[in-house]
């Protein structure tokens, strides 16, 4: 499968789960979904793949900005590939991270619905976003 199949079926299979957080956040399939990290580990699959797949990784490079632009410009599509998938796998994990600890918060739904769609496009933005809107609901910075 080429690295543009690929790209394209990973960031296809992680639509269903977030519209399933937005939209039925309590439904038990998306309950199963987040519980059983399917897909991040699916995607973890991937990456595995595509980040060795040109061979050994320097990992001394992940030390230096500069190391980590060679990375990415000498790694090619795959390496590519690899860096997509990580950013589709963590902002999941984060989105579901932010559904798990609105509902165990008692958060209205309806409040986690932009964080929600910044974790998908933004990550870090996202959950910010609900630590913000987390802190200010509950009066706690931490658990």
């Amino acid at each position: 499968m080429s690295p543009e199949a690929v790209f394209s079926l990973a960031s296809t299979i992680v639509l269903p789960q977030w519209l399933l957080m937005v939209l039925a956040p309590r439904w038990f399939v998306t309950r199963w979904l987040m519980n059983a990290y399917l897909i991040p580990v699916c995607l973890a699959v991937i990456y595995v793949i595509y980040l060795f797949r040109g061979g050994p990784v320097d990992f001394s490079a992940f030390g230096t900005l500069a190391g980590v632009k060679q990375l990415f410009a000498q790694g090619g599509d795959g390496v590519m590939l690899a860096g997509w998938v990580h950013y589709l796998a963590f902002d999941l994990v984060a989105g579901t991270v932010v559904v798990r600890d609105s509902q165990e918060k008692a958060i209205p739904h309806w409040l986690i619905v932009l964080p929600l769609f910044f974790c998908f496009m933004l990550g870090p933005v996202g959950l910010l976003l609900y630590w913000i809107i987390r802190t200010v609901r509950t009066h706690q910075v931490s658990v």
